[in-house]
């Protein structure tokens, strides 16, 4: 059986639609993990960039941490 490669995500900067409003999920997703690292959460964010402080704050909290 041959392994199973992930498919590589693609950077939050080269989505078409990541200029848009951050979505209702990804703002109280957001503000969950704000709270958890002792941070305030930008107003108005994109959805890439949202996406990206996502990142860095399951990073600083340790939650969504892959492979676990």
């Amino acid at each position: 059986m041959a392994d199973v490669q992930p498919v590589p995500e693609k950077d939050p900067a080269e989505w078409t639609t990541g200029d848009e409003p951050m979505t209702g999920p990804q703002a109280s997703y957001l503000h969950t993990l704000a709270q958890e690292a002792g941070v305030g959460v930008p107003d108005n964010l994109s959805k890439a960039d949202a996406s990206k402080l996502i990142d860095d704050l399951q990073a600083r909290t340790g939650r969504g941490s892959r492979g676990s």
